[in-house]
């Protein structure tokens, strides 16, 4: 998949933070479910699983990206803990989507292909717009 121009570091850069992303989205997927069981009405709750959707979808094409660049699979990891606080876990996810918006960029920047870049930047996009949904139900309150 990396073309003859790149070096075998930022390669290694470019898998660790698919690993990173890959276990990013798998915690999400698992903390969004929780949180969504604790929301304070169905149109919440409906958007967050909205939310968890589209980090289902990430998931699963990281996993297949990673699987194309290393001919091997992941098997994921939650790396961060879901607050059992719902105003904190609120808090906890839009913090980690904005975090995660910057990731994306980077990775899209370093992206070996233009298809690897317009998913990274789709996916950058999506982590925003999750990001606004959290901001929203913090402030609301």
């Amino acid at each position: 998949m990396y073309s003859g121009g790149s070096n075998k570091k930022e390669i290694n850069k470019f898998i660790r933070d698919l690993e990173k992303a890959i276990n990013g989205e798998y915690s999400a997927i698992e903390c969004y479910e929780r949180m969504a069981d604790q929301a304070s009405n169905e149109k919440e709750r409906n958007q967050i699983l909205e939310i968890r959707k589209d980090e289902i979808k990430h998931f699963e094409q990281f996993l297949m990206l990673y699987t194309s660049i290393t001919g091997r699979s992941h098997s994921p990891v939650v790396t961060e803990e879901c607050p059992g606080n719902y105003r904190l876990a609120l808090l906890a996810a839009f913090e980690d989507e904005q975090n995660t918006v910057d990731l994306y960029n980077s990775m899209a920047d370093r992206a070996p292909d233009s298809s690897t870049r317009r998913m990274f930047r789709r996916a950058a996009l999506d982590e925003q717009h999750h990001a606004v949904w959290f901001l929203s139900y913090l402030t609301v309150r």
